[in-house]
């Protein structure tokens, strides 16, 4: 399934270093070639030997080897991978990573390198745990790094929790998928997703109710079938999914200018949750209580993200799909949404508080077109984002 594939794959120094060997055999298995780079961490628990055996290939290890910059410069190195692994990545390099650090063949090889980067971490559940680690991953998730894991189990140090590395057999089914030439390959998707906020005053906003979760998953379902998607999302509870371009907005006018800069796009899925109005009088300091009475505020519209980008005329996405979360007749205003908005799909979904579905892990949906309606069964929202992102597929192919 790899055949013809070359992976770049940097070793981080830990206990977990040794699944890396048997990670070489078993990529090689299946027809990639494996170009090992070892940190001087990782030669603590594998050798460039037993490495290099493995794979066939010279391991890398310094950076200032001037024989290898003349036969390979790390920056031919990072580039001639289709994609970098980092199996283990230790809390230093995703460090390293995240904060743009160059300063070992390693972490030179991840800052000069144009292609995917997908990692493994693995470490003590303390240290994946801590503040400044999660802010590290979720920066990492943000600039598009793939991530497998880490699992639960019991740690060498004899600690449980988050942190072990995934299973070699996990890991390749991750690089075979970076990999994969998806139905999808070469068009681009934006996706909208989570709530907007638009402030009152420098404290408080107002919000449509929206976890970002739906959203969410179908920019990652999109991704795995090889779109490149670009992922506008307000402030959601869910994390971006990895291996997307994420632009992060706070209001309805951000997002349609985030919008706006994503294009030309093959299509685009209109998943968030945007609020309505905004506040035409906000406030630059935060409004106090006074014996005068409670304060006025005046609502103006926002602009209509999904009719502005329906009702394009050059420049249009090909396929532009909008939602309907209702709470009563849902088919009849869904079906006149579609009509007055002029986009090709509706999503339609009942979010009445009987459902459970809003702030919920499953959905029930009703997709209508042009040919009329389609009701799907309830389901989890990763599988109604599966289903849709191939039907998107199908209609771009």
């Amino acid at each position: 399934m790899l055949s013809g594939k070359r992976v770049l794959l940097i070793i981080g120094g830990g206990i977990a270093a040794f699944k890396s060997l048997d990670l070489i055999r078993r990529l090689r298995e299946q027809g990639a070639t494996v170009v090992p780079v070892l940190t001087k961490a990782a030669e603590e628990f594998v050798t460039p030997l037993s490495t290099s055996a493995l794979a066939a290939e010279k391991v890398y290890r310094d950076l200032f080897d001037l024989t290898d910059e003349a036969e390979m410069g790390h920056i031919e190195l990072s580039r001639a991978a289709d994609l970098v692994v980092v199996a283990p990545a230790t809390a230093d390099l995703l460090g390293k990573m995240a904060n743009g650090l160059a300063n070992d063949l390693a972490s030179t090889l991840l800052m000069a390198t144009d292609k995917r980067v997908l990692v493994a971490p693995a470490m003590n559940v303390r240290m994946w745990e801590h503040p400044a680690n999660q802010r590290n991953v979720a920066t990492l998730r943000g600039d598009g790094v793939l991530f497998i894991g880490p699992d639960e189990g019991e740690m060498a140090c004899g600690e449980f929790g988050p942190g072990r590395m995934s299973e070699v057999p996990e890991i390749v089914g991750a690089v075979i998928a970076a990999l994969a030439d998806g139905p999808l390959r070469g068009k681009h998707v934006v996706v909208t997703s989570g709530p907007t906020h638009e402030p009152i005053d420098p404290v408080r906003y107002i919000a449509n109710r929206s976890s970002g979760a739906q959203g969410t998953a179908i920019a990652r379902a999109l991704s795995a079938l090889g779109a490149e998607v670009t992922f506008v999302t307000g402030p959601a509870d869910i994390a971006p999914p990895a291996g997307v371009r994420v632009v992060r907005v706070q209001t309805a006018r951000q997002m349609l200018e985030a919008v706006q800069g994503a294009l030309p796009a093959d299509a685009a899925v209109f998943a968030a949750a945007v609020a309505d109005w905004h506040v035409a009088n906000e406030s630059g300091r935060k409004m106090k209580k006074t014996r005068e009475g409670l304060p006025v505020l005046e609502f103006a519209e926002n602009p209509d993200i999904l009719a502005t980008v329906s009702q394009m005329g050059q420049g249009r996405p090909g396929l532009v799909v909008g939602f309907a979360a209702e709470t009563d007749d849902v088919i009849a205003h869904a079906t006149a949404k579609r009509d007055r908005k002029g986009c090709d799909w509706i999503v339609a979904n009942d979010v009445s508080p009987a459902t459970g579905i809003m702030g919920g892990s499953e959905n029930a949906v009703t997709v209508i077109s042009g040919d009329g309606a389609e009701d799907w069964p309830r389901m989890s929202k990763d599988q109604v984002a599966a289903r849709l992102a191939a039907k998107i597929a199908e209609a771009l192919t």
